[in-house]
């Protein structure tokens, strides 16, 4: 199957894209979007995050679960929104938290994308959802993909930082290699967990 991704995710996970789940999963995206269904992120920016990180430039990686589900904050990249789209709190207590540790000024600014430049994979573990239903598109297929994804990078890149917030997160631990690559576990920067991602030092 031809799939549209950066030329180097393209070559490593070419397996992928010739499996049956992953046929199945872009069939049911083309039926949601035939139905009337509104999917985020758009489909220009569903491997946004693998476009501005190439395989080979990967340094951390920052999983989330699935994308925003509201409408215009959805990009492709776990965390982050547009410029003209308010933080939203996860984002926000990230901002904090490094403020806090590292003792700077954070400019606010809610588009990651300049970390993903710098070679930080942000990552979510579902890469579609639609609009107004928050985890709608777990169980397509797409965790099957992004494990590969996981895999891929433990078995081919080294020293790799990977941040695993959330108990949803830190289940991918398994797939990591942490003999080669530094697992950070926290809880997730979410305000639903009570403050426990402060201090963590991530």
């Amino acid at each position: 199957m031809e799939v549209k991704i950066e030329e180097s995710w393209k070559r490593a996970l070419q397996g992928e894209f010739e499996k049956p789940y992953f046929a199945a999963l872009v069939r049911y995206l083309h039926q949601e979007k035939a139905s009337g269904a509104k999917i985020f992120p758009p489909g220009s920016q569903i491997f946004k995050a693998f476009e501005l990180t190439p395989l080979d430039q990967v340094k951390a990686v920052i999983l989330g679960q699935d994308p925003y589900h509201g409408y215009g904050q959805a990009m492709g990249l776990s965390f982050s929104v547009p410029d003209n789209i308010p933080a939203p709190p996860s984002l926000k207590n990230i901002f904090k938290e490094i403020e806090d540790d590292l003792d700077v000024r954070m400019s606010g600014r809610p588009n990651l994308e300049a970390w993903a430049r710098q070679g930080v994979l942000l990552l979510n573990a579902i890469l579609t959802v639609r609009a107004g239903e928050a985890a709608s598109h777990r169980g397509i297929g797409w965790q099957e993909f992004t494990d590969a994804v996981i895999r891929t990078i433990s078995e081919r890149c080294d020293g790799v930082v990977f941040l695993l917030w959330g108990n949803f997160a830190r289940g991918k631990a398994a797939l990591i290699d942490s003999a080669r690559h530094l697992v950070l576990e926290a809880a997730h920067p979410s305000p639903l967990a009570g403050g426990a991602f402060f201090g963590c030092r991530h």
